[in-house]
């Protein structure tokens, strides 16, 4: 049933340099966010997208838009792909969040998949309603590649889910800058594999190339292309 997902973060914010919690608040792109959009969009112009779905957020839907241009493809939103929210330390940075909040955060240290900060979310329950929407995705474009832009948080969170790592560990163990090109190639619903991670090679440039689905190298079931 072979698909392709390019898993796409949103570009920079206003809010980006200052490092603060925004998970929940509608943020807008920055003039620089937008640049390192339009570069992505360069870079994936000729690749053959069928569909394109983001996060209903002003932030997401701007940089699903810019990469739908090209295509001429109408930008979906989905709920469930929306940023993780940090509830009562939404515009703080983190430094206003250890001083008023010392117990959450300290508990959201030790397990940001469990632990969530009053009136926010944890880890876990982003991936229960972002999963299903990825999952979805993925049978309704069997055999087609297709774009879909969430978040930092989000992202890195459905990666640990698709590829087994530690959840508990996502924030220590991956990392998403803005405007971050990820590509998950998807054998069968319960078969991915992570073709490309946090790739910002167009800012600089188009970007490398984009990788080829994958045939053999790893596993057995990768090896039969007939399948693919």
């Amino acid at each position: 049933m072979h698909a392709r997902i390019f898993l796409i973060r949103h570009g920079a914010t206003v809010l980006t340099a200052e490092d603060r919690f925004a998970g929940a608040t509608d943020v807008q792109l920055s003039d620089e966010g937008r640049e390192q959009v339009r570069r992505l969009a360069a870079r994936l112009r000729d690749e053959k997208i069928t569909a394109i779905y983001a996060s209903p957020l002003g932030r997401t839907v701007e940089t699903a838009s810019i990469l739908a241009e090209p295509h001429g493809l109408e930008v979906q939103t989905r709920d469930g792909l929306r940023e993780i929210s940090h509830g009562r330390w939404e515009q703080m940075t983190r430094k206003e969040v250890e001083q008023a909040f010392p117990e959450e955060a300290d508990a959201w240290e030790k397990d940001p998949y469990t632990f969530a900060p009053a009136g926010g979310e944890s880890g876990l329950a982003v991936t229960a309603r972002a999963l299903p929407v990825l999952m979805d995705i993925v049978r309704e474009h069997r055999g087609a590649n297709v774009l879909v832009v969430s978040h930092k948080a989000t992202i890195r969170l459905l990666l640990s889910s698709l590829l087994g790592f530690d959840p508990r560990r996502y924030r220590d163990n991956l990392d998403q800058n803005p405007a971050a090109l990820n590509i998950v190639d998807f054998k069968d619903e319960v078969s991915a594999r992570l073709s490309l991670f946090n790739d910002t090679s167009h800012y600089a440039a188009t970007g490398l190339a984009i990788p080829a689905v994958p045939t053999a190298r790893l596993s057995k079931a990768w090896d039969d292309e007939k399948k693919m």
